[in-house]
């Protein structure tokens, strides 16, 4: 795919490894970045996944081929190599951009037949994991109080509530942005795309700010842009958190479940960061959900 004329055993060296986790492995050669989905992932989810994401070039990175590929026994996609959000410089972080791409996305009419957005599975996957370490850490008592006090749409036990389908990405976070040669910034990662709620593509953010992680002038400049952008997760006028409580409560019990399982593995105590997260649940023990689903209507 990076040089159709060029022989198998192409000479040019630029093989780079981007990611490589159980879930995925991503590859960069040249320009071209070919990315191993998760063992087991369907092929026909996929393949309408990624005809979603050809069709909207507007919101999402052009897959090279509407089609993934068998590579043993996983299934491969290919994309043109976008420059990531620079980690290391928070201040530039493009959190309008994030939430004008998302606006878009939401405004944007579902063609077809698309499958879920899998955002309530996965955060139901990290506690599946977190049970299986065998005993339970003393930090993980408190995330699993929190998982249990959610609706059962929100730990993938029920179906969605909203009667109008959104387009939703899934699994919004920075990582998921990246930008062509002098072009705007378009979303990645079509794997949780699909239909769902589509409060739970700012959830993520409204957590990190709910658990003192992101700013409170970030999390103004990323909910103003999206509301200018015309999104319609959130009501334009009123108490967002009305619509936002379940999904912010659903993402931060998920982070601290997989933060857990990974100090577990590791074999160390929780740093800082993770033990605040595990403080949020804690807190949201006593505070019962706010239960309005209705993407802001």
């Amino acid at each position: 795919m990076a040089h159709t004329r060029a022989p198998a055993a192409c000479p040019c060296g630029a093989t780079r490894t981007l990611a490589h986790r159980p879930d995925a492995t991503v590859v960069r050669h040249a320009d071209t970045v070919a990315k191993a989905h998760p063992p087991g992932t369907d092929p026909a989810d996929l393949a309408l996944r990624l005809t979603a994401a050809a069709q909207h070039p507007e919101v999402f990175l052009r897959p090279l081929s509407p089609t993934p590929v068998a590579l043993h026994g996983r299934l491969v996609t290919f994309w043109p190599y976008g420059t990531p959000v620079d980690p290391d410089d928070p201040d530039a972080a493009p959190w309008e951009s994030a939430a004008t791409l998302l606006a878009r996305l939401h405004r944007t009419p579902v063609r077809g037949p698309l499958p879920a957005m899998r955002g309530p599975a996965k955060a139901a996957h990290a506690l599946t994991r977190l049970r299986a370490l065998g005993d339970t850490p003393p930090a993980a008592v408190p995330v699993l109080r929190a998982w249990a006090t959610l609706p059962p749409w929100a730990r993938a036990e029920a179906p969605v509530p909203d009667t109008i389908p959104s387009l939703c990405h899934g699994d919004l976070h920075l990582g998921q942005l990246v930008r062509l040669p002098d072009g705007p910034w378009r979303l990645i990662d079509v794997d949780d795309l699909g239909v769902g709620v589509p409060a739970w593509d700012l959830a993520r953010p409204a957590a990190w700010f709910a658990c003192g992680l992101l700013p409170a002038e970030e999390w103004a400049r990323f909910l103003d842009a999206y509301r200018a952008a015309g999104g319609p997760a959130v009501p334009a006028d009123a108490d967002p958190w009305a619509v936002l409580d379940v999904p912010a409560r659903a993402l931060t019990v998920q982070t601290a479940a997989r933060m857990i399982t990974k100090a577990v593995v590791e074999r160390r105590p929780l740093d800082e960061v993770e033990q605040s997260v595990v403080d949020a649940c804690e807190r949201m023990i006593t505070l019962p959900p706010r239960e309005r689903h209705e993407s802001g209507k």
